[in-house]
């Protein structure tokens, strides 16, 4: 029987899929992209798919937006039904908050390259094999509590949950806070939005290394990215080695 697609949901034209649906291509397993930013209706029935996919976004969880209830109502039937489920940045706090966690602003906004502490747990061994750290990508003002009974798999030095499973040992459901989906074209898109980050914040959370320029974002990102890209490959390939195949 033909594998059902992922279902991919997009919040933000310029958040697309990016690396995940090249991966997926790569794989051949079959996506469909649910423009909830253009309108698109959320699906009640997550057994449609064969896994479920949600990017990151400029919005909070927390704001008042007619799709955020559904989607929190669908991560959930989703993980009752054992349905796969992996979320990007705003994706993994979806997540965090379908499940029982909290989703709040950082100390800081994190905006650019910056390390992954990962956990020494069986979990980050499941997923990540031995690595214990990697360069990432990160653009968010906000941050995720570990939702009940899930598992930390990574922090950075400006955020303190970076990724975390949920589900049966070793779990199926990946939310993450980092954007491990990121392309240099993301980079480049994201980075001409980079001075509204400045724009009404007098906290002081945009200032010091937290917050890296354009410049220091496109500095050897082609070489950086090609490096994110094989851990990528790590967490994506366990993901999709537990999607729904009837």
């Amino acid at each position: 029987m033909p594998l059902k697609p992922v279902a991919i949901f997009r919040h933000s034209p310029t958040e697309g899929p990016g690396y995940f649906a090249t991966y997926l291509d790569a794989c051949r397993v079959p996506w469909h992209l649910v423009k909830l930013d253009e309108g698109a209706k959320v699906p009640v029935e997550p057994q449609a798919y064969s896994g479920l996919c949600f990017m990151g976004g400029p919005m909070s969880v927390n704001d008042d937006l007619p799709w955020i209830a559904p989607v929190l109502e669908l991560i959930r039937e989703a993980v009752a039904q054992d349905v796969p489920v992996i979320g990007h940045c705003l994706g993994g706090q979806l997540m965090s908050k379908a499940l029982g966690g909290t989703v709040s602003r950082n100390p800081v906004k994190e905006i650019g390259w910056g390390d992954i502490r990962v956990e020494a747990v069986d979990e980050s061994r499941a997923w990540l094999g031995d690595t214990r750290s990697f360069l990432s990508f990160h653009w968010h003002g906000d941050t995720f509590t570990i939702p009940p009974g899930a598992i930390k798999l990574g922090s950075s030095e400006y955020c303190a949950n970076q990724l975390f499973v949920a589900g049966k040992h070793p779990g199926k459901h990946l939310g993450m806070q980092c954007h491990v989906e990121i392309t240099p074209d993301m980079i480049r898109t994201w980075c001409r939005d980079w001075s509204k980050e400045k724009e009404g914040e007098k906290d002081g959370r945009v200032n010091g290394a937290n917050v890296q320029t354009p410049g220091q974002m496109q500095a050897g990102m082609e070489e950086r990215t090609a490096s994110l890209h094989a851990v990528s490959d790590r967490l994506y390939q366990r993901w999709i080695s537990g999607l729904a195949k009837t």
